[in-house]
């Protein structure tokens, strides 16, 4: 199965919001999901304006394709957190170049959504649009090792000026 191929086109792109990924200060960003497949009217987007949260599936289209990171590594190189391995990270440097990402959506305009704290860039090929079910969230306890915290400690903080 592993030579198994799949082909996706987007549904949408993003527009507006930030010009390039990095790693920190993506609060308050806010951007419009442009649904562009011809396949797709406004009737696709009916329904969607009572939910708050959206998650989004895209391409990380600007990675550069050869700077893969499989092996165990500590996030962003930072020494004095443990090597992890490609499955416990969730930045670009992964196989089908696939990111995840939960927004807040502020306002549907027909084939346009509106959305705030998507870490994705203008230009993004966006791949799926799913509104945020709360019956989706993780059953029972969630834990998890302290680093992704202390990494995470801005990354939702508003742009420093």
């Amino acid at each position: 199965m592993t030579d198994e191929s799949i082909t996706l086109h987007p549904v949408a792109h993003v527009v507006g919001g930030r010009i390039e990924p990095t790693d920190d200060y993506w609060g308050g960003t806010q951007a419009i999901i442009r649904i562009d497949d011809p396949r797709l009217d406004a009737d696709s987007t009916k329904g969607l304006e009572d939910f708050s949260h959206l998650e989004i599936v895209f391409h990380f289209h600007l990675t550069d394709q050869s700077d893969l990171h499989l092996g165990a590594r500590p996030a962003r190189n930072n020494p004095d957190w443990p090597a992890a391995g490609t499955f416990a990270h969730r930045n670009m440097r992964r196989l089908n170049w696939l990111g995840v990402s939960r927004c807040r959506l502020l306002k549907v305009d027909g084939l346009d959504l509106h959305v705030e704290d998507l870490d994705a860039v203008d230009g993004t090929p966006v791949l799926d649009i799913k509104p945020w079910f709360t019956d989706f969230a993780p059953r029972g306890p969630i834990h998890q090792p302290s680093w992704p915290t202390e990494m995470l400690t801005n990354y939702f903080a508003p742009a420093a000026d």
